[in-house]
């Protein structure tokens, strides 16, 4: 068979103002990135970034979570790559592929990087969200040395390379290899090579063993999202759940008009099934498959307490078995990972909100399991977080917990009742008010700035009911990396207490309409009579103070946040 030429053609542009990728790549709506050659502009200002000579003949992944312009997307990725010299593009079967996937697609394969077609956990279809965010070789996200050149590149580009021919060529429901003279397309199993490392990492016979009980029931939703694909396969086919107790599995282009974010507020199916008491431990992941929640009967696990929970526990899970180098957590997370990283007399790092920043040090070989509060968990295997990863651990823990079928089932609540016992607790909480104005959003932050920037903060004291808060410390808070030492100024408003105790505010980069304000509460309780209250009853007097220092309520006019994790 002869293999066609590629027609490549120079299409002249003009840059499009707004295209700089925040913390999770570019996410506008669907709108925007439909209008005329915003999208093309974005794609060729990331390959005049890379350098043209590792650029030709290189690999590049490309894949998505399924939502709307998914596929029409990746045809235009493949024709501008094909004309910047890219030799092959892998991608998955009818353009789905998880972000944890496709990072460990591009560690197997030795790819140059990654394009990643998701807007994660925000809603999709003709009028949702759109994303588009580039990943290197490591198979993690960019760092800002490459999101902001690119973002330069959106500010004076003035022309596109694409190869015509290749644009709508490509079959993406079919596996297989499409050839050009000098340029490939091979379509692949969305799941395989992601499920031949799972099965590298977790003993799956045991976890089978596990699902096999009459008295433990599983039960997951996968929002309509891309992990739809996973879980079918990883596990029905693999681990033996029933396919009737996976929910919401078949990938929607607008998730069936939900919001693909797992939490409380977004995944009320599967929530009101567990608050029932329908099921042992019911899971769900968002639109590409990086995050999760944990449930079990009548007891949600906070994802704080979930990286916790995993890091000590980390024998339980083969992958491990050598030991954990470090721990770290996002700076908003609560501290309940730091004392699991003291008892073990390990390394731990505090770093600023976004998944690059764990890249680098476990690079550098110092980092073995790390956690957002945003229900993102993950682990040295890839470098991005990982959904399904953080499930299958906590089903691993289930078992080891559980590994003598003749003894009462240890359950979810007691395995983290356990841990709050042995480290205490940290009760923690996060705030969101979404689509906020985003000059009301602004001028929320400057409150609280103005008062670190004067120091009038220090010293301030709240009395209420025999609790007494006593601002200690407050600052804006600055990264600087240990391993490239890059610094990161301005991830987010911390105010420290006496006793230890946290208020943080931050403008959310993830959404693509208005601002969201986020405010995070972290208060420690040692005493066992304390470790068992209500959340919101035991933060309500700090959540009072956190409203009174930024006017958020007389600024916004939001009585109440859209989501309360």
């Amino acid at each position: 068979m002869i293999e066609p030429e590629l027609i490549t053609k120079t299409l002249e542009t003009k840059p499009f103002s707004g295209q700089k990728p925040g913390t999770s790549g570019l996410r506008k709506k669907v709108t925007e990135f439909q209008n005329g050659l915003y999208l093309h502009n974005f794609v060729q200002s990331i390959f005049n970034v890379l350098d043209a000579n590792e650029l030709k003949g290189a690999t590049l992944v490309v894949g998505g979570d399924g939502r709307f312009y998914n596929k029409q997307a990746i045809q235009v990725i493949f024709g501008i790559a094909a004309a910047n010299g890219i030799g092959k593009v892998l991608v998955g079967q009818n353009g789905l592929l998880s972000t944890p996937a496709i990072s460990a697609v591009v560690r197997a394969r030795r790819a140059l990087g990654a394009i990643i077609l998701t807007a994660s956990h925000n809603p999709g279809g003709p009028n949702g969200d759109f994303g588009i965010k580039y990943n290197i070789a490591n198979g993690g996200p960019a760092p800002e040395s490459i999101t902001n050149a690119i973002y330069q590149q959106t500010t004076k580009i003035s022309e596109i390379r694409i190869a015509e021919n290749v644009v709508g060529a490509i079959d993406l429901s079919k596996l297989g290899v499409t050839q050009f003279k000098s340029f490939t397309v091979e379509v692949i199993d969305s799941v395989s090579e992601y499920a031949t490392l799972l099965k590298s990492i977790f003993d799956f016979n045991q976890i089978k063993s596990l699902v096999a009980r009459k008295d433990f029931v599983f039960n997951f939703d996968a929002m309509s999202g891309v992990t739809g694909v996973y879980a079918s396969r990883i596990f029905s086919d693999l681990l033996g759940v029933p396919l009737a107790n996976l929910i919401n599995c078949v990938p929607s282009e607008d998730f069936n008009g939900g919001h693909p974010d797992p939490n409380l507020t977004y995944a009320p199916e599967l929530v009101d099934k567990m608050n029932k008491g329908l099921f042992d431990c019911g899971c769900a992941s968002d639109g590409d498959g990086d995050r999760n929640m944990v449930l079990g009967k009548r007891f949600f696990v906070n994802p704080s307490d979930s990286v916790a929970v995993i890091a000590s526990n980390y024998q339980s899970i083969p992958y491990f078995k050598s030991g954990l180098k470090g721990l770290a957590r996002s700076m908003p997370t609560s501290a309940a990972l730091d004392l699991v990283a003291k008892d073990l007399k390990i390394p731990f790092f505090e770093v600023p909100t976004g998944w690059k920043f764990f890249g680098n040090l476990m690079d550098a070989n110092t980092l073995s399991i790390c956690g957002e509060e945003s229900f993102g968990t993950g682990s040295d295997h890839i470098r991005e977080k990982d959904g399904i990863w953080a499930i299958c651990a906590w089903l691993q823990i289930l078992a080891v917990h559980n590994a003598d079928a003749a003894k009462p089932f240890v359950s979810i609540e007691s395995i983290v009742h356990q841990h709050w016992r042995k480290y205490g607790r940290n009760y923690y909480s996060r705030y969101d008010y979404e689509e906020v104005d985003t000059k009301l959003g602004d001028e929320v932050m400057k409150v609280v700035s103005d008062g670190i920037t004067d120091r009038s903060l220090i010293g301030r004291s709240f009395n209420k009911d025999g609790q007494t808060y006593v601002i200690e410390h407050a600052d804006n808070f600055e990264y600087k990396d240990p391993i490239d030492k890059s610094v990161s100024s301005n991830q987010g408003l911390r105010i420290i207490f006496s006793d230890g105790s946290r208020i943080i505010y931050r403008l959310s980069g993830t959404g693509s309409t208005g601002a969201t304000i986020r405010v995070y509460f972290d208060k420690y309780e040692r005493e066992e009579s304390k470790l068992f209250n209500d959340t919101q009853t035991h933060l309500k007097f700090l959540i009072s103070i956190a409203l009174e220092l930024s006017k958020l309520t007389e600024i916004t006019k939001r009585t109440e946040p859209n989501v309360i994790t």
